[in-house]
């Protein structure tokens, strides 16, 4: 597959669309000095080249209730359990993510919860699910650093 080449005006439209992607394509025509058929065009590219999948909204989960974050990494008893024991986390709305990783953890997963006695309950979810051996938890005492657009910016200036 060939590599999709993104000019200037392509960064420029991830740049906002990353910043709110409900952006009418107009705002970002008008801002951008073009006219909105040509930020639908390019938009609609870089969705085919897979570039963009899809868009995401980002809640506050502090004025939801769940303000508590913990990170768990999960030990199995064998590898061979994994894809099992990933669809039972699966089935814990709490856990928000879930990696299959290298190193000291079979599995690492971020869970969200309203408070430590919710996340003590969630973890021993985690810890009820046959296969795991046992977890071990970090808890998350400020999100300091989540910033889509550094990461992007870079790229662009490696392109």
């Amino acid at each position: 597959m060939a590599k999709f080449k993104l000019d200037e005006i392509d960064h420029q439209i991830l740049d906002m669309l990353i910043d709110n992607t409900r952006i009418p394509f107009t705002d970002i025509a008008k801002k951008l000095l073009i006219s909105a058929g040509t930020v639908h065009v390019r938009v609609k590219k870089m969705e085919e080249a897979g570039i963009i999948k899809g868009s995401s909204l980002t809640l506050d989960y502090k004025k939801l209730g769940y303000s508590f974050i913990a990170y768990v990494g999960v030990f199995l008893q064998n590898t061979s359990q994994t894809k099992f024991v990933l669809e039972r986390i699966s089935e814990i709305p709490y856990v928000t993510v879930a990696h299959i990783t290298t190193g000291k953890f079979n599995i690492f997963c971020k869970i969200r919860a309203k408070d430590t006695m919710h996340a003590k309950e969630i973890i021993f979810m985690l810890d009820d699910i046959d296969g795991v051996y046992r977890t071990e938890t970090m808890i998350s005492l400020e999100e300091s650093i989540n910033d889509k657009k550094r990461l992007m910016h870079t790229i662009f200036n490696e392109l």
